[in-house]
């Protein structure tokens, strides 16, 4: 295989189980606290019965010690599962000013159903002031994107 193969099959590979996805804020007109970046989802398309890690990098100009994540999610547009989660579980507390990264990782039960998802993520400070509120899609697969290569 030439150098140029492997780094072709590289790119492909890395590309399938890790993911960018767009993110919206929840209110455009809104000036949010904390910027978000870009969200990352691995492995892509997630897989029911295992890890999957959502990492959020972010951007603030005030420090924050303390908060929560509130997460809803919905498939098909219907409301399926909200969860909160402390932020000083998910990151470093307290976050400092300047660029952070927040990550949550879960195993999905097997009986997840395959297909497109949304998920609206709020954070919220110490007094329930909202900081961000970011809404994205992300998939759920059948079998794993590392078994093609398999």
């Amino acid at each position: 295989m030439s150098r140029f193969s492997l780094v072709i099959f590289c790119f492909l590979f890395v590309s399938t189980i890790v993911r960018a996805t767009d993110v919206e804020y929840c209110d455009d007109n809104k000036e949010y606290e904390v910027k978000v970046q870009v969200v990352n989802i691995l492995p892509y398309p997630i897989v029911r019965g295992e890890p999957a890690t959502f990492s959020i990098s972010a951007n603030t100009d005030n420090v924050i010690s303390r908060g929560k994540l509130v997460i809803e999610v919905s498939y098909f547009g219907w409301h399926i599962h909200s969860e909160t989660h402390d932020l000083c579980d998910e990151t470093k507390c307290p976050v400092a000013v300047g660029d952070f990264l927040v990550a949550h990782s879960q195993v999905l039960p097997g009986y997840t159903p395959h297909g497109s998802y949304s998920l609206k993520m709020k954070m919220v400070d110490g007094h329930k002031k909202e900081l961000t509120c970011i809404k994205f899609s992300f998939e759920i697969g059948l079998v794993s994107s590392l078994a093609a290569y398999i």
